[in-house]
This record gives C-alpha cells, sequence and structure tokens, in this order.
C-alpha cells in the first residue's frame, strides 16, 4: 500500500464536457481517441478528462503516491489508468479556458519524467449536457512515478462513458 504524500481538493471549471491535465512544456502523451474509454483521451498532447456536464464546475481530489496506490473503495462508476509525461515537470490539473481559483497539487510532484494516473469519476450522468449550479460530478486522481503502459480500464459502468465509447 502507497502512503499518500499529498492530497487536494478544489473545484474545476469545466467547458465543452471537458478539464484538462497538461504540462506546458510539452505533450503528455501519444493521442488517445475519446471512444477507446469514454473518460480520458489524449488530443494534441493534452490529457482531457470528460466530463457530462456541458460548463459549470466538477469537484476534484488529488491524491499523490510514490507508488501504485490501491484503486480508491469509494464507490466510483468509471475508473481508467493511463501513463502520462511531465517534460517539465509541472504536470497540473487545469481548466479548459478559467483557471482554478484554488492550485491543486502538481501531479509530477518528483519532477519531469513519467507517471500513472488513475482517474475515478461519478455522477456524470446527473445532468448531462447541462451547466448545473451546484456540483454534480466528482473526480478522483490518484497519481505516482510509473514508466509508461498501455491504458487500463478499470470499471465502465456510467451511461454517459458508454454514450461516448460508442460515437
Amino acid at each position: 500500500m502507497s502512503a499518500v504524500v499529498d492530497r487536494g481538493s478544489v473545484t474545476v471549471p469545466v467547458q465543452y464536457h471537458q478539464f484538462d491535465i497538461s504540462d506546458e512544456d510539452g505533450p503528455t502523451g501519444p493521442d488517445l481517441d475519446r471512444r477507446h474509454n469514454g473518460l480520458v483521451r489524449v488530443t494534441d498532447g493534452v490529457t482531457v478528462v470528460m466530463t457530462g456536464i456541458h460548463t459549470g464546475d466538477v469537484g476534484v481530489t488529488v491524491t499523490l503516491h510514490r507508488a501504485e496506490p490501491p484503486p480508491s473503495e469509494e464507490d466510483w462508476q468509471e475508473i481508467v489508468e493511463i501513463s502520462t509525461h511531465a517534460p517539465s515537470g509541472e504536470l497540473m490539473v487545469r481548466g479548459m479556458m478559467d483557471d482554478l481559483d484554488e492550485e491543486l497539487p502538481v501531479l509530477s510532484f518528483d519532477g519531469p519524467g513519467d507517471y500513472r494516473l488513475r482517474i475515478h469519476a461519478r455522477g456524470r450522468d446527473t445532468a448531462v449536457d447541462l451547466a448545473p449550479d451546484e456540483v454534480t460530478e466528482w473526480y478522483l486522481i490518484q497519481a505516482w512515478p510509473s514508466p509508461s503502459q498501455e491504458t487500463t480500464v478499470l470499471r465502465q459502468t456510467d451511461n454517459y462513458g458508454a454514450a461516448v465509447r460508442a460515437s
């Protein structure tokens, strides 16, 4: 079991069904189509987390680990693991068009290099295509240093993800 090195929770602004994970100095990985898993894609070098809501805020928690942690035991509807690269060591969760009110811990906490992200999601079926006034979706991103591996789907149970995979 890998102890938590750091953690943070904030609301993240969403536009066009997404928020981003990026490093300003370069691509986080090779392109990965949205139909692959329905939760995470990589386009133009940016890792994109796909949300059910069109616009608004989602709750995001980040936990950083020295080694692979177990998946969260909470009730998550979608869980996908993806490898990312942090050229500058500044791999961060970002809003697509708006800055975060408070920054989350830097995902690449061990400096430049390769990391594994396990992204958990729930609530994506609650307000699909809407712009709710309150948070209806939650995400957990676990990060740890790791050599690059294939993307792994651990759970797929929400309707929104099924629709994305089918499109």
